[in-house]
């Protein structure tokens, strides 16, 4: 298997010195370890080497590992792919925060299933700062509407926000786009979590503010497929 151990102490190298360049403490800064499609033994070596989240995409994939492997239970899972209505109830209860709540539909269903359970879930609001077709998540504009509505249910607790640019070959030319999330964050949900940034831009994710960085093959090297 790929050194995790030895990829992760680069990955926090890469942190330490982006968040240094923009007067930020490093600490803040959680790498949440993608490992959609990787083997279970995946999850245990990074948590070994210090890890302490870990993301799944599928909703099945995500409980089945949370069951089936071994490790300290302080690890914490994150739930950072797109998520349907009709598989909210196979998250709640197994997962510790949902990164990409993108309509309000969603966020009433997760407070229903979470209110059965006796639970208040964490989520983060997806919004589409880019204004892409192609990628869900709210509008700029309507995100005011959906902090509102979870602020006022009991068992849904909007932690911070998240998003997903384009695919740019510059990784700084998504600078702009965190920017504009850090910005919304601070108007909408100040002090909460800003999860941007993934393998190919984390280092420019960090400089505008990313609390949470996505960061799946430079840990373990590309996905199997």
């Amino acid at each position: 298997m790929t050194d995790v151990a030895a990829n992760y102490a680069a990955v926090r190298e890469q942190i330490d010195l982006a968040a240094a360049r923009a007067g930020r403490d490093a600490s803040e800064v959680r790498v949440v370890a993608v490992t959609k499609r990787q083997p279970d033994q995946a999850t245990v070596v990074a948590h070994a080497a210090g890890l302490a989240d870990v993301g799944e995409n599928f909703a099945q994939e995500l409980v089945r590992k949370r069951g089936a492997i071994d490790v300290a239970a302080d690890l914490r899972w994150h739930f950072i792919g797109r998520l349907q209505t009709n598989k909210v109830k196979l998250l709640i209860g197994h997962t510790d925060l949902i990164h990409a709540v993108d309509n309000e539909k969603l966020v009433r269903e997760i407070d229903r299933r979470a209110a059965a359970l006796g639970v208040v879930q964490d989520f983060l609001i997806a919004v589409n700062v880019a204004g892409e077709d192609s990628k869900s998540g709210v509008a700029p504009d309507q995100l005011e509407a959906v902090v509102a509505l979870a602020a006022e249910l009991s068992s849904v607790r909007c932690t911070g926000l998240m998003t997903m640019p384009p695919l740019v070959d510059d990784p700084d030319g998504n600078r702009p786009h965190f920017a504009a999330l850090r910005d919304l964050r601070d108007r909408s949900v100040p002090g909460g979590e800003l999860s941007m940034g993934t393998t190919g831009d984390y280092p420019a994710a960090v400089a505008e503010g990313a609390t949470l960085v996505r960061v799946g093959t430079a840990l373990f090297g590309p996905r199997p497929s």
